[in-house]
Formats: structure tokens, sequence, C-alpha cells
């Protein structure tokens, strides 16, 4: 299952395994590398090849981070950041891996294997999560679940928006996922529990609420898509240090409210229950047989179909 292999990318990215550190095949670097550039969302984007990498593998590999850099165009409204580098290379495990780096200019090492097959990419959540992780100021590592917590919500919204996934499946891997994120017995606030859980769906669930609380507060005419549109028109993306309160500050202003500071101070420091269950039936997902449906009737049934929709390249709020 798609959720299945995003649990082990995150226990392997949390883990720091050598299958996500790049390095050049024996006898190559950069000097016999074979780069492509593309041009998306504003952004020069150069794909360095190790050499002997066949064309078909590289067409591969291309497609699929133009896939992904058009999914976060869509929902940021440009490309985060003016030049990005993505350095492919074979992973250990057969798998699909990336990590984003930040400073001094933005990067991702991408580790793939060799045996992957262009439909297996082009279904790749990973490279969308990478580059979602652009838009984000780094933040002090007691604030990472904010960090990978907004790139696992943002993902599918963003690949949702752009018509490469299906809207059921957005709600469907947050049903699955979200328990995962609750506090158990002896947790404590998100900035104290680095639980792979709680960092990664503790904190895509702090987004999901944010989310509601700013669209209920504003009658839905803002979103955390305005927040996030704010940060990075400010200058905060993963290429400069913030702290927190800056951050949530900037977004905050743009949705004219106080949701995120207000829902940080709740979460950052103490353990917070919350009803899923109640929670998606106010939205109207429904769970049968496996499958997810909607009930439009649902009180937040218009907040939850807003999440998905397209929205302009406009980053006015």
């Amino acid at each position: 299952m798609r959720g299945a292999r995003r649990r082990l990318l995150h226990q392997a990215l949390r883990a720091g395994t050598a299958a996500l550190t790049f390095t050049w095949p024996r006898g190559a670097g950069p000097q016999t590398s074979h780069t492509e550039s593309l041009d998306i969302g504003g952004a020069s984007i150069a794909v360095v090849f190790p050499a002997g990498d066949l064309p078909a593998r590289r067409r591969a590999v291309l497609a699929w981070v133009a896939r992904s850099a058009h999914a976060v165009t869509t929902y940021f409204g440009r490309f985060p950041v003016k030049r990005l580098h993505i350095l492919v290379s074979s992973s250990a495990d057969g798998g699909i891996h990336g990590r984003t780096h930040g400073r001094p200019r933005a990067f991702i090492l991408a580790p793939i294997g060799q045996g992957v097959t262009h439909e297996r990419l082009i279904d790749s959540w990973v490279m969308t999560h990478e580059m979602v992780h652009l838009a984000f100021p780094s933040l002090p590592d007691r604030h990472n679940w904010l960090h990978e917590g907004v790139a696992t919500y943002v993902e599918p919204i963003a690949q949702a928006q752009a018509g490469m996934l299906p809207v059921t499946r957005v709600w469907a891997q947050l049903v699955e996922g979200l328990p995962h994120g609750l506090p158990g017995p002896g947790d404590r606030g998100l900035d104290y529990t680095p639980t792979w859980g709680r960092t990664y769906w503790g904190g895509c669930l702090f987004w999901l609420l944010a989310e509601l609380e700013i669209r209920t507060r504003t009658d839905n005419s803002h979103g955390l898509q305005d927040a996030l549109r704010a940060i990075i028109e400010a200058g905060g993306t993963f290429e400069v240090e913030w702290s927190a309160h800056k951050t949530l500050e900037i977004g905050d202003r743009a949705t004219r409210t106080t949701s995120l500071r207000d829902l940080y101070a709740a979460m950052h420091a103490a353990p917070v229950p919350t009803d899923l269950d109640g929670l998606w039936r106010k939205l109207g997902v429904r769970v049968q047989g496996g499958e997810v449906g909607f009930d439009d009737t649902a009180p937040l049934a218009e907040l939850r179909t807003a999440i998905t929709q397209t929205r302009s390249p406009d980053t006015s709020a």
C-alpha cells in the first residue's frame, strides 16, 4: 500500500540509512555526470545523473520530477525556490528515496533503484514531498514535526489540485495515516515527542486542524494555502533559517487570524487528543468496505471540498 511505503521511507529518513546517502558510482563524479534542465513554475531545475545512466531511465526520472514540480507549483502559485539541483543515484535497496537540503542552496538527493519502472515512479509521492519541504523555512530541530507534517499534509493535496491524484485518495491517506499521530501514553507535546508517528502524522494532524480552523474563522474565504503561500512570498523557503514564531505569524497575517499560533500554543508542549471519527463525520468522509466516499450534507463538507480545489496563481490574501 502507498501508506506502508510512506511509513518505510519515513522510518529510513529518521534512521539516516545509507540508502539515502548520495554517492557517485565508483570512478564517477560531477565531472562525468549528465545534467538535464527543466524550467517549471519560474524555477530552473537541474537534474544531475551519474554517467552511464540509460536514456530511458533519465526520461522516466525527468517526467517524475516535472510532474512533482508541477504539483508543487499548482499549490504554491510558483515553485518555492528559483534554482534547484536534484542529484540522482542508485539506491542500495532498489527503492525510491529522497532527502532535501536547503543551505547554502537548495538540492535534493534522489537515490532510485535501477529496476524502478516508469509507472512506479509516476505513482510515487516522494519527490512531491521533498519539494514541499522547499516551501517552508528551516526551523530548530524541536520543530521538525512542523516541517515533516506540512510536507505530509500538502503533498497529496498538491497532487489532487494538479489533477494527478483522485480526491478520494487524499482523504484515504489521511484516514489511514492520522491515527499514527495521536498522542499515546507518556507522550508530551509535539515539540517534545520526536517519534516517527508524532513527527510525520502528528505534524500532519496539526496542519489539517489549522486548515479547518482558518476556514471556520474566515467563513471558508481563506485556507492554509493562503498562509503557506504568504510564507514563501516573504522569503521563508528551506534556504533560510527562521523561528517557528516568525513563520506562523506571517502565515496568520495572510489569513487575518491567529489560527496557527493558537493551535501551536495548544499542541507544542502538551498532548492534545483528537476525535478523528467525529472529525470524519463532520467533514463527510465515509469509509465503507475499505473505500472512501463523501457525504456532501455533512456540516463541514464545503470546507473539505475547498481544500482540494485548484487555486489561481495569485498569492494575495
